[in-house]
């Protein structure tokens, strides 16, 4: 009998060990989070140098991950940037160079995005906020079998949005009510929703911390992209409690602009301590960039330009990369980046893969975060429409605009090329001069030639036409 018991314990111990190997085996994916802000400046956080605003929770994901100094954003308006996120590719290879009008402008659903490639992963995505790439009118969700595609037809399984209408976002905007009013126009999996009066930059983190807590019960991986409204414009009270630290600094606008920077930084907070929380910290990328630089009230740093400008300010973004375990505490990467990099790198990193016949432009930088090695680049290309060349994002006289307004960039190593419709007018040696103070076009003319060949390649390739 003893010899029987000692057999069959001896059998649910290997047994068990054998699941348990198994299981050690073949862990969960890791989750992946993207955040991103809107018109959010180089020179708005701590981590990069802001002594004006204060960002603790922000600057605390630098010291716990990775800092980008050379970070870009695709474009130097946001709906341009967005389609280089989801399709890690060049906006202008889909013919966006400038921001969709709500209406009818919308970005096909023909190509691979995040959200497609990570599915083939077993990944649960989620959108929440900020679109911006068409078909979220009301009469689009109403009827989405005879409209434009949304966020479901681009690969997401869940999403959660203000609903992009002109009848509602204009008039919201225009009367500076867009963040406390959006609750009331939201939509849901093409559902319109019951109102709700909660603010809308913290309607948007509270789901965002509802779907983490729902999908860390699962045994499926999640990727969420959390894309916010703040700190774009209009300049709206923010949380209670959260513009009292400024008010003996600043008033007006800028103390509500300071205000709703901080919001952002404490929704971030609770992003992260909500992960730790539900003991999934170790097991999630964080990417925390803006969409591009600053406008108005924000800050570039010591930059030159802003949005809508292609000078540094407009282009060079904040990027910082979360992963406790993975990625080493307090570091700094000066890899030249872009927002066309994250899908090659979440498709590595989610194990996903792409086709070989599929275009892509980004490449896989998930070595810079796994070992901290720097990425070296050939080089970058940015276009975006003339139609900005008398853009308002200027807001005093030290910051206006030189003519003629390049709307074309090469980037190749420590150089940068901007032109004009193709006819070169800046030529800067970024690791000499990162302010863009010192044109040396006519001193480089060798140089000069090289990139605008290479330039004018670029623009030359085929490009997918956009139905407006």
């Amino acid at each position: 009998m003893r010899n029987h018991l000692v057999k069959i314990a001896f059998i649910f111990i290997f047994s068990f060990g054998i699941v348990q190997g198994q299981n050690s085996e073949t862990p969960k994916k890791p989750n992946i989070i993207l955040i991103l802000a809107d018109d959010l400046g180089y020179g708005d956080i701590g981590c990069y140098g802001s002594k004006r605003i204060e960002t603790p929770f922000i600057d605390t994901m630098a010291k716990e991950g990775m800092k980008f100094t050379d970070f870009y954003a695709a474009s130097a308006v946001c709906t341009p940037t967005r389609v280089s996120i989801l399709t890690g590719n060049y906006p202008i290879r889909y013919n966006v160079s400038q921001h969709f009008n709500d209406r009818e402008m919308f970005l096909n659903n023909d190509m691979l995005t995040i959200p497609k490639s990570l599915k083939k992963e077993g990944y649960t995505s989620m959108h929440i906020g900020k679109w911006h790439l068409g078909g979220l009118n009301e009469a689009h969700i109403l009827d989405r079998e005879n409209s434009i595609p949304g966020p479901l037809q681009h690969g997401f399984d869940s999403y959660l949005t203000m609903i992009e209408d002109p009848l509602y976002r204009a008039p919201a905007m225009r009367e500076k009510r867009l963040y406390k009013d959006a609750g009331k126009h939201l939509a849901k999996d093409d559902n319109i929703q019951q109102p709700n009066n909660t603010h809308w930059t913290t309607l948007k983190f509270d789901a965002a911390k509802s779907f983490i807590k729902e999908q860390s019960e699962s045994d499926k991986p999640f990727f969420l992209n959390l894309w916010l409204d703040a700190p774009h414009a209009p300049y709206e009270a923010s949380e209670k409690g959260l513009m009292e630290k400024y008010k003996d600094r600043t008033t007006g606008q800028d103390l509500l602009y300071r205000g709703m920077v901080s919001h952002l930084d404490k929704g971030v907070g609770e992003i992260l301590s909500e992960l730790k929380k539900l003991g999934i910290a170790e097991n999630t990328l964080v990417i925390f960039t803006s969409d591009n630089g600053p406008a108005y009230l924000g800050s570039p740093a010591h930059f030159k330009g802003r949005k809508t400008d292609f000078h540094e300010g407009g282009i060079r973004v904040p990027m910082i990369a979360w992963w406790p375990g993975k990625i080493n505490k307090n570091t700094i990467n000066k890899s030249l980046t872009s927002t066309i990099d994250l899908l090659p790198t979440f498709n590595s990193i989610g194990s996903g893969e792409i086709n070989s016949s599929t275009p892509m432009d980004g490449i896989d930088i998930s070595e810079t975060f796994l070992n901290g090695t720097e990425i070296q680049r050939e080089t970058m290309f940015f276009e975006i429409s003339p139609r900005y060349k008398n853009s308002g994002n200027y807001v005093n006289t030290t910051d206006i605009r030189h003519k003629p307004v390049p709307n074309q960039i090469v980037r190749k190593g420590p150089w940068k090329l901007l032109a004009v419709e193709g006819n070169p007018t800046e030529l800067y040696n970024l690791n000499e001069d990162p302010y863009e103070r010192w044109n040396l076009i006519k001193q480089y003319p060798e140089q000069t030639n090289t990139l605008l060949a290479e330039l004018k390649n670029w623009l030359n390739e085929p490009r997918q036409a956009i139905p407006y």
